[in-house]
């Protein structure tokens, strides 16, 4: 029998949020109520200068914090970088990997986010895996193609349920305020159970979450999360005002 997981609700902060944002955190762990906690688990991806002040706003209230990205090495002459160990000592339990601004502006070929998502396994730290078409490949019927290459290249074979979340983000509709429809969700949802077979197996499968990502807001969170395969959101500018992202995360209490 399939189990499916408990959701996740993460919020990607990017390069949003000075201290003084700490309050934010502070108050999606007070709207984070017991009947929430029963059916969705909270993630904010902060700054790293941040990481370690949300860590400790964070204690007791069963938000997790993560970190946006990480250097595949765990030490070494890499000025400006930060390992995943360094996330994991500073307090973070997950990073986002393979993120598409991180591909695009960074160049990040497929095998770099994997060697990341095996670098955050290393360091005990869940990996996000991003993967998602921009609106050329979509519009030239190429989206279940680019989604299924960039599994097979970007989630490293130790994987499992306990050490990975696949966020499929539509690259068009990052920020954009356009979403696909929620028959387009499933279509690549449902590709990318089919390829989690394939990389963590028949049985395990079906634990793994999936999050959906791109213009989540409060006002579509129901109807997004309600699709076939989707397991939670990556959600962007919403997760900077607390009363959004609790938002999103409240239509589990449907």
């Amino acid at each position: 029998m399939n189990h499916r997981p408990r959701p996740l609700v993460a919020g990607n902060w990017k390069m949003n949020g000075l201290r003084a944002s700490t309050r934010v955190l502070e108050d999606v762990a007070a709207g984070y109520t017991p009947g929430l906690r029963g059916k969705a688990e909270l993630l904010v991806c902060p700054p790293a200068t941040l990481i370690r002040d949300f860590a400790r706003a964070a204690l007791g209230s069963r938000v997790a914090v993560g970190g946006q990205d990480c250097h595949a090495k765990a030490s070494g002459a890499f000025t400006g970088e930060l390992s995943a160990e360094m996330l994991a000592d500073a307090g973070a339990t997950y990073v986002i990997v393979g993120h598409s601004e991180r591909r695009h502006y960074h160049a990040e070929k497929d095998a770099d986010v994997c060697a990341k998502a095996a670098a955050a396994h290393r360091a005990g730290l869940i990996a996000i895996v991003c993967v998602g078409e921009t609106q050329g490949e979509r519009d030239a019927g190429k989206t279940l193609n680019v989604v299924r290459r960039q599994l097979r290249g970007s989630v490293p074979e130790a994987s499992n349920p306990a050490n990975l979340v696949i966020a499929y983000e539509p690259v068009w509709a990052i920020g954009t305020g356009l979403t696909p429809t929620p028959a387009d969700v499933a279509e690549v949802h449902a590709l990318i159970r089919e390829e989690l077979r394939r990389i963590v197996g028949k049985a395990e499968q079906a634990s793994v979450r999936i999050l959906y990502g791109g213009s989540v807001k409060p006002s579509n969170a129901g109807e997004l999360l309600a699709v076939a395969n989707v397991d939670g959101a990556l959600v962007g500018g919403a997760s900077l005002v607390a009363t959004d992202f609790l938002g999103i995360a409240a239509a589990y209490l449907g």
